[in-house]
């Protein structure tokens, strides 16, 4: 009894440990090839556009479909059965929060209803948008919904996803070209990879020399004419093989020259930019240098003319000061003031003459303290200038001595 127990942990660890190889092997392959059909992509894009039509394109195409579909969760339906379920419903949860993503645009498709379909059109617009890195890397950040999509062992969990996001950033590199009516959105099939063209055996020298001596052994043993006269080696080097390489070859040789060209014409006419940038340059810095030296000439002009004007506003001011003393030792000196009383009294004399009455007349004439006023006087018409008896009391020139007076006169 003890015995078929071991036998049975023995059996069941040997499937656990097949089963984890089978798992490891199918995630290697498949991004394995992934890296070469990336690698044959960025080689094709170098002498044709790359659209529908191209075999590497739809390679790829069915590659990336196989690593998002690789240990996808089944949708549970009502009655418990688990129902396929397509990529697509993976992409359009986890990628929402790419910015300016095409979810909606590919969800409102008319002519693409199955789930398959929409998602083989994200890949192809998302590559026309040179987006598909940052899609990829975008989803498998968020985590707890790929946990929720995928079961353990699948490669979007592994370490192998940061690969798969790493190398489809060489892809924003290549213009792609697409149809989103073809026959490729056709979601009815699954999509199948072709291995052979990343498939290459090498056969050592040692086994060539081996696969001879055999030949001559069984050409020995037979007749002598079905001996070949010249064996060559098992297997002949394909001439068109050899003529497409050459081919492949001389292309990029060309598009090495042309570029070579095109970057020679390009520094040539940078380094004429530069020297024209130079010499404007120099231009520039004489204009400013002159500009400079007028501005100090212009500034030293007028710090002079400043000086100038304030000397001459003190002299202005010293001649005021001047001319003021002038004229009050004149005043003081004049004759006039000698003679103001004699001159008052004869004025009031020859007023008194007049045909009129103005006694307001002797009021002003009392009120006068200035030399200047009494002339001025003088002057004056008594028809024209003297006012009213009724105006006189109101008149400013009616001060209280003038009143006096009047009443003495009276």
């Amino acid at each position: 009894m003890a015995s078929f127990n071991i036998g049975g942990l023995n059996a069941s660890s040997r499937r656990r440990s097949v089963h984890s190889r089978n798992a490891t092997v199918e995630r290697r392959n498949l991004i394995t090839v992934c890296r070469f059909s990336i690698k044959t992509l960025i080689d094709r894009s170098c002498f044709e556009t790359i659209d529908d039509s191209s075999p590497e394109f739809n390679n790829f195409a069915a590659i990336l479909e196989q690593i998002l579909s690789h240990r996808l969760k089944g949708q549970i339906t009502w009655f418990g059965y688990e129902s396929p379920r397509s990529f697509w419903d993976y992409i359009k949860v986890a990628c929402l929060k790419v910015s300016h993503n095409c979810i909606c645009s590919i969800e409102n498709m008319e002519n693409v209803s199955s789930s398959r379909a929409k998602g083989r059109a994200w890949i192809r617009v998302a590559l026309m948008e040179k987006h598909l890195s940052e899609y990829i890397s975008t989803a498998l950040r968020d985590f707890k919904t790929t946990r929720r999509f995928y079961e353990d062992g699948a490669i979007v969990l592994g370490e192998e996803a940061n690969m798969l996001a790493g190398m489809l950033l060489g892809l924003n590199a290549i213009d792609f070209s697409f149809c989103l009516k073809g026959e490729g959105l056709d979601g009815n099939y699954p999509a199948v990879i072709d291995f052979t063209p990343y498939l290459k055996f090498t056969q050592s020298s040692d086994s060539i020399s081996s696969d001879e001596e055999e030949l001559r052994t069984l050409g020995s043993s037979g007749s002598e004419s079905s001996t070949p006269e010249n064996i060559g080696p098992p297997f002949n080097m394909d001439e068109n093989s050899w003529y497409n390489k050459c081919k492949r070859v001389e292309q990029k040789y060309r598009l090495t020259l042309e570029q070579k060209g095109y970057l020679e014409e390009l520094v040539r006419l940078r380094e004429t930019q530069l020297s024209e940038s130079i010499s404007q340059k120099k231009l520039l810095r004489q204009k400013v240098e002159a500009m400079d030296l007028a501005h100090k000439m212009e500034k030293e002009q007028l710090e002079y003319i400043i000086v100038e004007l304030q000397d001459q506003l003190k002299s202005f001011h010293s001649l005021d000061q001047l001319s003021a003393d002038v004229s009050l030792s004149q005043t003081s000196l004049d004759p006039s003031h000698l003679e103001d009383g004699d001159g008052k009294q004869d004025g009031m004399n020859l007023l008194s003459e007049g045909k009129e009455d103005t006694p307001s007349l002797l009021g002003l004439c009392g009120s006068l303290t200035s030399v200047a006023s009494y002339k001025s006087l003088t002057s004056l018409k008594s028809s024209e200038y003297l006012a009213s008896p009724t105006t006189d009391m109101t008149s400013p020139g009616l001060t209280p001595s003038g009143v006096d007076l009047y009443k003495e006169d009276l």
